[in-house]
């Protein structure tokens, strides 16, 4: 099977390269390059040490770590980010500290997990009306709890 490859650019010396935990893992772990902390409540800017170079028609998108998020109340905050194919900037990760006590970040730490992802762009037009559906307008609960 043929894989595209993605391309990084290591910026920090302790920038790491992203790592599938398992072989049938969709999300590749992010790792931090500095040290922080995170009060409760704060938000902080993590740099990965990393730039990315995505193949044609793909994106990244950086998801929580399930375990950070239900251990400590860490979790990314615009779940998931998303890395434009044509972005060449640092790879950074918005994590947030919904804990109740103050959480450490070590450079080597798992932050993340980096999702790699194809995408296609759609023509937008407007319509003046939309075909009918059995679910209508319904939404945001309507089906209950």
């Amino acid at each position: 099977m043929f894989l595209p490859k993605v391309k990084f650019k290591l910026t920090s010396p302790n920038a790491r390269l992203p790592e599938y935990a398992h072989d049938t893992d969709s999300g590749a772990d992010l790792f931090a390059s500095e040290h922080y902390w995170i009060g409760s409540g704060e938000t902080v800017l993590v740099p990965t040490g990393l730039q990315i170079e995505l193949p044609p028609h793909f994106e990244g998108q950086v998801r929580s770590k399930s375990g950070l998020a239900a251990k400590y109340g860490v979790h990314v905050l615009n779940s998931p980010g998303t890395i434009d194919e044509g972005y060449r900037g640092d790879v950074k990760v918005i994590l947030h500290n919904a804990g109740r006590t103050t959480f450490e970040i070590k450079p080597g730490d798992k932050i993340a997990q980096l999702i790699i992802a194809p995408y296609i762009q759609l023509e937008f037009e407007v319509a003046e009306e939309l075909s009918e559906t059995t679910r209508g307008e319904n939404g945001f609960g309507s089906t209950g709890k």
